[in-house]
């Protein structure tokens, strides 16, 4: 998923990647439409594209088979934020994660704004990777880490938004203004909300 964040008279090119079937699409629609479309859809093929109102968002939708690695890549140099995603059920996708910090390292910029997201919270019966695995490696790597969830909504908006304000942060940033602090954002978001579902 490749879109486009408004921020003032600029736009920021952010990228949601992430192997197939980890719920790019309908972590997407969730924030677009505010719903989940179950079994709706095939496997992401070359590039899509929708508009979004919400921060002014225009998302481009890409696939994550191997095969269609090297059209992300070329994207990757222009981002601005990148949103990397694994299934909690799928041991595989979030073993496949460190491949896919290398490639972003490879081929991204070196400040790109990057956030690991835990998808298919909802789904904790079929658990295989626990939200402490995601934690550590989020630490290691030093970004942000969320558990979301497509279908319920869980955290998807606290997602988009945090990387909207980093970017929107980076963009109008003043000298004499306190340096904003996604880190802290996600983690007083979800203090705030934890009687709402939050995790």
């Amino acid at each position: 998923l490749i879109f486009y964040l408004k921020t003032l008279h600029d736009e920021k090119l952010t990228i949601l990647v992430g192997d197939s079937g980890v719920g790019k699409t309908s972590l997407l629609v969730q924030f677009d439409q505010g719903k989940f479309i179950p079994g709706s859809f095939s496997a992401t093929v070359g590039i899509g594209f929708t508009t979004m109102h919400v921060f002014v968002f225009q998302i481009w939708d890409t696939a994550g088979q191997e095969r269609f690695r090297s059209v992300t890549h070329a994207y990757y140099r222009d981002a601005h934020a990148l949103l990397l995603l694994y299934d909690i059920t799928s041991k595989s996708s979030f073993d496949n994660i460190r491949a896919w910090l290398t490639e972003i390292h490879e081929y991204a910029q070196s400040d790109v704004v990057i956030m690991l997201l835990g998808n298919k919270a909802d789904m904790n019966s079929d658990r295989t990777i626990r939200r402490e695995e995601g934690e550590r490696l989020a630490r290691e790597y030093s970004v942000p880490f969320m558990e979301t969830s497509a279908k319920t909504g869980v955290n998807v908006e606290l997602a988009f938004t945090a990387v909207a304000k980093e970017l929107k942060s980076r963009a109008i940033q003043h000298p004499s203004e306190p340096k904003f602090k996604i880190h802290e954002y996600i983690e007083a978001q979800k203090e705030k909300s934890s009687c709402c579902g939050f995790f």
